[in-house]
């Protein structure tokens, strides 16, 4: 799927995502067209690791139960090195081969299947679909008792299912598998059905239902058309379910990310605990993968051995990977370009972190305003090997203290997932290097207090700043402009028409991403106390009540700030408007007359005395300007573009207002 997809044209990509295309047309409204062509060719451009099924040895156990040395199948990456949480590993029994054990997710994907339809002994259960899944399923049946009845198109595939003891329709050669399961079930209707075929075609649903008995069960394994008749269904009182890839605790958080296991005794075969059982059947010989390889590669080869996947004979396709240099497997950067030249002055920089907002954003703004772009870090590698060269930096690394402890290096961006920054910044700090921080400085207070404490200790009082772009942009810097020359007090309205995030999202994590107050409605914050130009003296905040349907509350909330001159401001954040509105509007009234700024494009002045408006080509919320003027204090040696007490001051007022909603 992901190789066709990555072959496809722009108009094919389309054709196979439209639930992506309407986002894209909803970004243009509000965005702009160039805008959102760059975040889609940004998106696009980023590299796929393929691959779920692997056995190899454990390099570091990450204080988990494996030991150093162990062999262990895990759901990682195809990769030389494989980073992969301990849930998602398994132990090898000893008289199990390597390559009859790189089979092993797979083979707990058919044995889920196998799970859910609730096979008995004796039971007549067909098989739809004998690819690689269906083909262990039919091993894992028959080793429950069953009776089992394949169908495919395949005539090499039917042969192969008929060594492995089942029975066969060939439907190349015109077999009807109707009259056939009806042969095959006396007469009865099988008891099950599980599809592990991929058509778009309904058809293998609705045979599957014209095959079973009164109440019988079908399982869906694989991808098929799904426009159901409910008359197939109504009047055997079938059940239908969709299997879920290798069992329960798939894409569970807790349990994957977290290595949160479930009671044994409450849920017996979770995923970890599948992939022990097919390594178990392995052992015992009631599973075997062996005649199920038609292809070998090294890695080396690894093309070819993906254009394979066009060849409708092909099944298990194992990829070797070469053992011979243990050291070159822990080694954690790699040079990717001619070193970087730099005079005392430059802002030589390493990036921790590459998602998209720091491989789209913050890397081009920060080349273009000449910094020397050295280190690039990611906790895998894959994107940090991707984007390096892609922009230019000198290595690619997966070890952020190597960053820490390169002299060479005197300015850190630290654009990690949000838990980290605190910590990061603390030890650049303290290594006395530069610090730019993608929003948000700190989850806790308690950080913020470290923080200030490292900055103060420093000998040299490196530079910290934080990626508030919006007050370097284009049309804020007018507004900061016009608002100099008001004596009284200021009144503002912010609203940030947020969009949805799922309450499983990292970002909506308190212990992760902060929440969004912390981690995107400190933007606000920050905006109103640099326009307002004096301390923030109180808040008043008000999230969503407990209701019914509201699995997040603090991301739907109004925020009010007061300020030592008298003003005072609201920031409305909403997360449950609609993507046809403008995502940000900022109003200030001042002065007998008003300011209003419309997603960052067009600026309007209500009664502002020699100002009408002020209207950009495109939207520019000050990344760029952000960016530039950082560097620029370092080269130039000026002050860091937003004091450290500023900073401090909109990072804890960001945390005491999330801290109340809670």
């Amino acid at each position: 799927m992901l190789i066709d997809f990555g072959k496809a044209n722009w108009l094919d990509k389309a054709r196979q995502q439209p639930d992506k295309v309407k986002m894209v047309l909803d970004k243009v409204k509000t965005d702009g067209l160039m805008p959102t062509v760059d975040a889609v060719r940004s998106k696009l451009d980023q590299p796929l690791p393929l691959g779920y099924c692997n056995v190899g040895t454990v390099l570091d156990n990450g204080n988990s139960e494996f030991e150093v040395g162990t062999r262990v199948v895990s759901n990682g990456n195809h990769a030389e090195v494989v980073r992969v949480p301990k849930n998602l590993c398994a132990k090898v029994p000893d008289n199990v081969d390597d390559e009859s054990a790189s089979f092993t997710v797979l083979g707990a994907i058919a044995l889920q299947g196998v799970r859910l339809v609730q096979p008995t002994l004796g039971e007549c259960v067909v098989v739809t679909g004998l690819g690689l899944i269906g083909l262990v399923t039919i091993q894992l049946l028959k080793a429950n008792g069953c009776r089992v009845l394949g169908i495919d198109f395949d005539s090499s595939k039917c042969d192969l299912a008929r060594q492995l003891g089942a029975e066969t329709v060939d439907l190349s050669k015109g077999e009807d598998p109707i009259k056939a399961a009806e042969a095959f079930s006396r007469g009865r209707g099988v008891d099950a059905v599980i599809i592990t075929a991929s058509t778009k075609s309904n058809e293998p649903v609705s045979q599957a239902a014209t095959m079973c008995r009164k109440r019988g069960r079908i399982v869906l394994v694989g991808v098929v058309g799904l426009e159901l008749s409910r008359a197939d269904f109504f009047e055997k009182e079938l059940t239908f379910q969709v299997s879920c890839s290798y069992g329960p605790g798939r894409y569970d958080t807790e349990y994957e990310d977290k290595g949160n296991d479930y009671p044994v005794g409450f849920v017996r075969w979770t995923e970890q605990r599948n992939f022990e059982a097919v390594l178990d059947m392995m052992s015992t010989g009631a599973l075997d993968v062996k005649p199920l390889i038609t292809h070998r590669f090294s890695i080396n080869d690894a093309l070819e051995a993906y254009q394979c996947l066009d060849d409708r004979s092909s099944l298990g396709i194992v990829l070797d990977y070469p053992n011979d240099n243990v050291e070159s497997l822990t080694q954690r950067s790699v040079n990717l370009n001619v070193g970087v030249s730099h005079s005392a002055s430059d802002a030589v920089c390493a990036f921790v972190g590459a998602g998209n907002y720091a491989s789209r954003v913050l890397m081009p703004a920060f080349k273009s305003a000449g910094a020397k772009l050295d280190t690039v870090v990611t906790s895998a590698g894959v994107s940090a090997v991707h984007h390096g060269d892609k922009q230019g930096f000198a290595k690619a690394s997966t070890d952020f203290n190597e960053v820490i402890s390169d002299s060479a290096v005197n300015t850190v961006v630290i654009a990690t997932q949000h838990n980290l920054h605190a910590e990061q910044t603390i030890a650049a700090l303290k290594a006395e290097k530069h610090v730019f921080v993608e929003k948000p400085l700190a989850l806790k207070e308690s950080e913020i207090d470290e923080i200030e404490a490292a900055y103060n200790s420093s000998e040299t009082l490196p530079k910290v700043m934080v990626g508030y772009n919006r007050r370097f942009a284009p049309n804020v810097l007018k507004m900061k402009e016009l608002l100099s020359s008001v004596k009284g007090p200021k009144t503002f309205i912010m609203t940030m028409n947020a969009g949805d995030i799922p309450a499983e999202h990292w970002t909506q994590d308190p212990n992760v991403g902060g929440g969004r107050i912390i981690g995107e409605a400190c933007h606000y914050i920050d905006l109103m106390r640099h326009l307002a130009g004096c301390k923030i003296t109180g808040f008043n905040a008000m999230c969503m009540g407990d209701a019914p349907g509201v699995a997040v509350r603090e991301d739907k909330a109004s925020i009010t700030l007061s300020f030592e001159d008298g003003s005072i401001g609201t920031i409305h954040y909403f997360a449950n408007g609609g993507k046809a509105f403008p995502k940000e509007r900022i109003e200030v009234f001042a002065n007998d007359a008003v300011l209003q700024l419309d997603n960052f494009r067009k600026l309007i002045g209500f009664g502002w005395k020699g100002f009408t408006k002020q209207k950009l080509m495109s939207q520019d919320k000050g990344q760029d300007n952000c960016s530039k003027a950082f560097i620029e204090s370092i080269q130039q040696g000026k002050p860091s573009p937003i004091s450290f007490d500023e900073i401090i001051e909109v990072a804890r007022v960001s945390c005491q207002v999330a801290e109340s909603f809670r």
